[in-house]
């Protein structure tokens, strides 16, 4: 118990980082739109917005997921996360069809969108904060082994597309072509909703119970316990860093009752070494139909 709390303590300690820095990059992102008018710059700050609110929805579903097992949770709490995380990808949808309508209307009205020098140096700024943001989120994502801040991290990756993109908008109005920042806008657009539906497609497969270990890796591991002269019926589910396994496992038909009861422990212990993510692991044992 100690052990999940330190390591809950330390992906909070990361996010709530993360979540000043994605404010910071927003707030001076929204700023500088507002004042130039340009809409890939207010378009890419929501984006920056968005990232902060992630790192809400991740520091509710870590302590939500955090929570030991009950009696009406046997299996723990971790999906609460994995529903919070569906939240995020529909009011990043929502966000993405609020940018579509913005630069779309932009599109068709006068345009007036400015691209003073100071833009380019808030971009830079700003993208500056956002590697460095991902760097630390990458780095704690090694060290305590979480999913959740690796996908972060990498969401925070987009950000940075984004802001290429508004760069290339702003540089083109620069030279003359107004309509550009609209267009950068819209690029903006497509890569936040693309960001949706890859944290929607991760949930979903958590949420259906789908295979999240190599089959066959995990049969060697267990055909590679002494004792073990059969594996099938192997199943695997979760997130990959809490995942449940169980598995049939075949043993000599004359092997002693305690002795089939040292293997299995053997076996969920080989497994969860090779599987550092694997939370549980519920071993069958069957008589070897060959005896």
């Amino acid at each position: 118990m100690g052990k999940h709390g330190t390591r809950a303590e330390g992906i909070s300690r990361a996010l709530w980082v993360t979540f000043f820095m994605n404010e910071a990059v927003a707030a001076a992102k929204l700023a500088g739109g507002y004042m130039t008018g340009s809409v890939g710059l207010v378009s890419d700050g929501f984006h920056s917005l968005f990232d902060g609110l992630t790192n809400v929805m991740g520091l509710i579903g870590v302590r939500m997921a955090s929570e030991p097992p009950d009696p009406e949770h046997p299996y723990g709490h971790r999906k609460y996360e994995t529903l919070l995380t569906v939240f995020v990808a529909a009011l990043i949808f929502l966000t993405g069809m609020e940018i579509v309508r913005h630069a779309w209307e932009t599109l068709w009205r006068e345009a007036r969108a400015e691209a003073p020098v100071g833009s380019f140096v808030l971009l830079g700024l700003t993208s500056t904060v956002n590697i460095a943001a991902m760097a630390y989120e990458l780095g704690r994502a090694r060290a305590l082994g979480s999913e959740f801040l690796r996908a972060d991290a990498l969401h925070t990756a987009s950000n940075l597309a984004a802001s290429a993109g508004v760069f290339l908008g702003l540089l083109f109005v620069r030279m003359g072509y107004p309509k550009a920042d609209a267009i950068a806008g819209l690029v903006v657009a497509v890569l936040v909703v693309r960001t949706g539906i890859e944290i929607l497609r991760g949930a979903s497969d958590v949420l259906v119970d789908r295979i999240c270990l190599d089959t066959h890796a995990l049969e060697r591991a267990c055909l590679g316990v002494d004792g073990v002269v059969g594996c099938h019926g192997v199943r695997s589910r979760g997130s990959m860093d809490h995942m449940f396994v169980d598995l049939h496992i075949q043993l000599r038909a004359d092997t002693p009752l305690d002795e089939a009861h040292r293997v299995a422990h053997a076996v969920q212990a080989r497994v969860k070494a090779e599987f550092p993510g694997v939370a549980e692991v519920l071993v069958h044992m069957e008589p070897d139909g060959n005896d």
